[in-house]
């Protein structure tokens, strides 16, 4: 399960079209999407632990999220899994240092509302392509419970720990078609962060391998798209 060909991920999800829930969930709902409909960017810390179904392992990784309007990511986790996942406003790179080789991969591939990036970031359409539903509390946190209308393998069930006073999500745990986990959770969250454009740029370091999913296409998943 690696940080990227199927994505991550997962944070500004409810931002933008969840559809007005029933009572319980309306206020919470509210405030996610005032906070989320005027935030220019961001920056974030976080934990993520990746578990497998069958073997039942789990790995940890730490890293950095960033975000910037209208849609730039830069998605980075430290050794000893280092892999860099950049969305800028053309294309898609995924650069796994270990590994010595850099994919790049069409944007479309996470222009899709369901896609895992697309939640963390806070950019799914909820309203229209997830059933929403309250979840309960955990410590000072709210649950909403999320349901793809048309599930994708990547992404059948998650969940967002939201603080209902600030509005920002500080954890989201996904689930896919085989039971594996992506839970990540946010040790900082910094709004509206004065992040240079150079942040969402890559090219290559000399030596690694290119891979171009572009020119020559193929059929691969990736746990963060």
């Amino acid at each position: 399960m690696r940080i990227s060909v199927c994505v991550l991920v997962f944070v500004l999800a409810c931002s933008f079209g969840l559809a007005a829930p029933a009572s319980a969930q309306d206020d919470i709902a509210t405030t996610i999407r005032d906070r989320y409909a005027s935030l220019q960017s961001f920056q974030a810390n976080f934990t993520q632990y990746l578990t497998h179904q069958e073997s039942g392992q789990t790995e940890k990784r730490e890293g950095e999220l960033l975000f910037k309007r209208p849609f730039l990511v830069s998605w980075e986790t430290r050794p000893p899994v280092a892999e860099r996942l950049i969305i800028t406003d053309r294309e898609i790179w995924d650069y796994i240092v270990d590994e010595n080789v850099a994919y790049r991969y069409p944007r479309e591939l996470v222009e899709d509302s369901r896609s895992l990036i697309q939640v963390v970031t806070g950019q799914a359409l909820l309203s229209k392509d997830f059933d929403v539903k309250d979840a309960g509390t955990e410590g000072k946190l709210r649950i909403l419970q999320l349901y793809p209308r048309d599930p994708v393998p990547q992404l059948v069930e998650a969940r967002l720990y939201v603080d209902p006073v600030k509005g920002y999500i500080q954890r989201a745990v996904i689930t896919d078609f085989y039971g594996n986990a992506n839970d990540v959770r946010f040790t900082s969250f910094i709004p509206d962060a004065d992040i240079p454009a150079r942040a969402f740029r890559f090219t290559a370091p000399k030596g690694v391998e290119v891979e171009d999913r572009i020119e020559k296409p193929a059929i691969e998943s990736r746990d963060l798209f």
